[in-house]
């Protein structure tokens, strides 16, 4: 097998990687009923003019499955960081007790869960997408190969093994959100 057409498999499964890296990153942000630091992941504080993540501006802990406590290092930054929770519109609700903020979690109504569930199969959707996208550039660039000589079973050897990590990788974000709907359905 040629070099292009190993640098090909390899970027392909590379960007595909990277397809279900993106999606368990998203599947953290999808809240399963248990408090969680990740749940505050996407909550940017106005720290000094510029935009910060939380866990930059305070100690983030679960005390228990129902309570996130945070602890800002600067006592100044309790309103600020208050404020950037409500703006952030994740359904929390955070109280101040003059040194941390106290967010109780409220359990999962069945309706939530489903659209919590919807929302974990649209970032799955997502996923396939991308990896059917990388398929796509990677056949491109294999027929791009044999337009320039590459021999012609090459070529389609090379267009199965694409195919072949196409569908594992699609088995991989089913498997995820088999595991993810699973997480948020359990009461």
């Amino acid at each position: 097998m040629t070099e292009e057409i190993e640098f090909i498999l390899d970027s392909t499964e590379e960007s595909m990687n990277g397809s279900i890296a993106h999606l368990e990153k998203e599947f953290l942000n999808i809240r399963a009923g248990k408090a969680s630091p990740a749940m505050l992941g996407s909550v940017f504080v106005d720290y000094y003019g510029s935009a910060t993540p939380l866990s930059q501006v305070s100690k983030i802990s679960v005390p228990d499955a129902r309570t996130i406590t945070l602890q800002p290092f600067e006592k100044n930054m309790l309103h600020v960081i208050e404020k950037a929770i409500m703006i952030a519109n994740i359904g929390f609700n955070p109280m101040n007790n003059g040194d941390v903020i106290i967010i109780s979690v409220p359990p999962l109504t069945e309706e939530r869960r489903k659209d919590l569930a919807k929302q974990a199969k649209s970032e799955a959707e997502d996923a396939k997408i991308g990896v059917r996208n990388v398929r796509k550039d990677a056949n491109t660039d294999i027929k791009k190969l044999e337009k320039e000589g590459t021999s012609e079973d090459v070529c389609k050897s090379a267009e199965e093994q694409v195919q072949n990590l196409t569908n594992t990788y699609i088995r991989k974000i089913d498997e995820l959100l088999a595991a993810k709907e699973a997480e948020i359905m359990k009461v």
